[in-house]
């Protein structure tokens, strides 16, 4: 893998089950069996991870941008096996998915639901209405302060976006004494970002550890175009 250093329709989501235990303590609440879900293997994580000493993680999800990386790389994601990828060798502080919020969409709603049921705290902002008629939210500014409201209480931040606009806020996470992780597809992150954070990890290159399994035990869809 590229390693660089510097109500309705709720029900189609079925909850996991069943916590499991990494590394001997509850790091999340993914609720899921490890005999129904291929988990990375030890070589994976330390592969990845190359023995970094990660302390306690928080992990900033960027929804939009890795919904059209995840479009790129041609895969759907499993949002239980990225919480464990990302949280591999590391204590889970929290996990932040934020996303714009559609009201009229009821699969969005049933999506957001599982999230928020399997491990992740979900913060999400009213679509606006653009003259072209698109539909877009903006959560860079959710992102930035989250992170720096946190900073005292984390070792990393793991950055799942490829925004540019995010470089400065990193930036000053970093100079508080935090690690930041950044994680996207390389043809999709700003060099900018790249270069303020202190690892770089290229989804391309564990696409095949995070993409859903057809036939998981549990079902969900990804965001549609206008959800996002």
């Amino acid at each position: 893998m590229t390693f660089t250093t510097f109500s309705k329709h709720t029900n189609q989501y079925k909850y996991l089950k069943e916590r499991p235990q990494w590394r001997g303590e509850h790091l999340m609440d993914t609720g899921i069996k490890i005999e129904e879900q291929k988990m990375l293997d030890s070589s994976v994580e330390s592969n990845i991870f190359n023995n970094l000493n990660r302390g306690r993680v928080a992990i900033f999800i960027d929804g939009s941008n890795l919904f059209y990386s995840a479009l790129q790389l041609g895969i759907e994601i499993d949002y239980a096996k990225l919480l464990y990828c990302l949280t591999a060798g590391a204590r889970l502080l929290r996990a932040f998915f934020y996303t714009g919020f559609d009201r009229t969409n009821e699969k969005q709603q049933g999506f957001l639901l599982w999230m928020r049921r399997n491990g992740y705290r979900v913060v999400t902002k009213d679509l606006a209405q653009l003259p072209d008629g698109s539909k877009k939210a903006n959560l860079d500014v959710e992102i930035a302060v989250d992170m720096m409201n946190l900073t005292p209480h984390y070792d990393t931040a793991v950055l799942v976006s490829g925004d540019g606009d995010l470089a400065y806020a990193v930036n000053a996470v970093s100079y508080q004494g935090a690690r930041v992780e950044v994680v996207s597809v390389r043809s999709m992150t700003s060099d900018s970002l790249i270069d303020v954070a202190d690892c770089f990890i290229d989804l391309d290159t564990i696409k095949q550890y995070i993409q859903k399994d057809p036939s998981s035990g549990y079902n969900y869809r990804p965001l549609s175009n206008t959800s996002l």
